[in-house]
């Protein structure tokens, strides 16, 4: 197993007296990587910043191969930041953007010209040396900042909402290009992102936060699978989330009726939350059905149609290739391996019924990364 490289141990922050992380703790491992995933202000950024020197806790420590370094200032700290707006040099070429680390760390004519070619190799911008970043498209001159972050062989490398600014066929494109070097080169990547597909498709863990605190600490395949609360079940992908009462290991009630399920631990009669995925519920006729609903609205989705449905007052959704008009009373058959059962927690009764079900369009910017973004630029040379 990867050594730890990287620990917060209480980690707390404040901005104007409205705190942003309270009580964080977080680990990670050599040669991971890691997503930090949340809504706008939940703190992810913040905690970005603060491994990369550009903001200091209020309390609490950041340790770094074991060693303190709370007080060790950004460019002396092994790690490389690639921000959204990629602060590229644009009186330089892109030759001279690689290099710009290199030739203040005093390396050698030979030694740069070596790597820079390595890196655009990397990126796959090799002939663009002589190039003006200006004349650059947006996905080549985000490869352009990851080529330069790269060249100083940064032990972690920071990316701070990197593909925000990309549209969507080259930010997938851009996804499997970031894990692909990541891959090649074994450094520990930490990425912000709000964007649940990305987090998912790329990480090796995701640390999913609100509020300023994590939520939940997984595999994309943990998180999805085996929410823990209902903030998260939510968050990632969609949920049916409902009121549940445990009867006894492996038996829940919602709906008056009791289902089989695969969990267990929970207190006689305990009142849980009850996850069930949209894409996890079979449609049968009415007859068959352990629920019967009314469907209330359908939206095509290309590979599949996303219906409502009403079941006693509390609307569903389920995913489906079968289209069934606005109207039509259904049945739904539920196994045991498609409920998952989580405990009580804050977030309960927020989430889950899709009776005000409307398209959430992505977040353009972060209002906690414009917070600090200043000092970030004051760092950033």
């Amino acid at each position: 197993m990867e050594k730890e490289i990287i620990k917060l141990k209480d980690i707390a922050v404040s901005f104007d007296g409205e705190p942003v992380l309270s009580g964080l703790n977080l680990s990670i491992r050599d040669g991971e990587f890691v997503t930090l995933l949340g809504p706008s202000g939940c703190g992810k950024t913040t905690t970005l910043r603060i491994i990369g020197g550009f903001v200091t806790p209020d309390h609490g420590d950041v340790f770094f191969d074991g060693k303190r370094m709370n007080d060790l200032p950004a460019y002396r700290r092994p790690v490389n930041t690639i921000f959204q707006r990629y602060a590229l040099f644009p009186h330089l070429n892109v030759y001279e953007n690689v290099a710009f680390g290199m030739r203040v760390q005093k390396k050698s004519r030979e030694e740069i010209k070596k790597t820079v070619g390595e890196m655009l190799a990397l990126v796959n911008l090799k002939g663009f040396e002589k190039r003006g970043v200006n004349t650059l498209s947006g996905g080549q001159q985000q490869r352009v900042a990851i080529a330069r972050a790269l060249a100083n062989n940064p032990k972690v490398l920071l990316l701070d909402e990197p593909l925000a600014a990309l549209d969507l066929k080259l930010r997938k494109d851009m996804q499997v290009e970031l894990k692909n070097i990541q891959k090649s080169l074994g450094i520990t990547f930490i990425y912000v992102t709000h964007d649940q597909e990305e987090a998912l498709s790329m990480s090796d863990t995701v640390v999913v936060m609100d509020g300023g605190q994590i939520q939940q600490i997984g595999t994309p395949q943990d998180i999805y699978n085996e929410p823990e609360n209902a903030f998260v079940a939510d968050f990632i992908g969609e949920s049916n989330i409902l009121d549940g009462i445990m009867h006894e290991d492996y038996l829940v009630e919602f709906f008056g009726r009791k289902f089989p399920c695969l969990d267990a631990g929970f207190g006689p009669k305990e009142p849980v939350d009850v996850v069930i995925r949209p894409e996890d519920i079979d449609i049968v006729s009415p007859e068959k059905g352990h629920l019967t609903g009314t469907v209330t609205s359908v939206t095509f989705k290309g590979v599949h149609f996303e219906t409502i449905v009403d079941f006693k007052g509390f609307k569903w959704m389920i995913q489906t290739t079968d289209y069934y008009e606005v109207g039509r009373q259904i049945g739904i058959v539920l196994n045991p391996e498609d409920i998952h059962i989580m405990k009580k927690s804050a977030y309960s009764g927020m989430f889950g019924d899709y009776s005000s079900y409307s398209e959430e369009f992505d977040e353009l910017a972060d209002p906690e990364a414009d917070l600090v973004q200043e000092s970030v630029d004051e760092e950033n040379i």
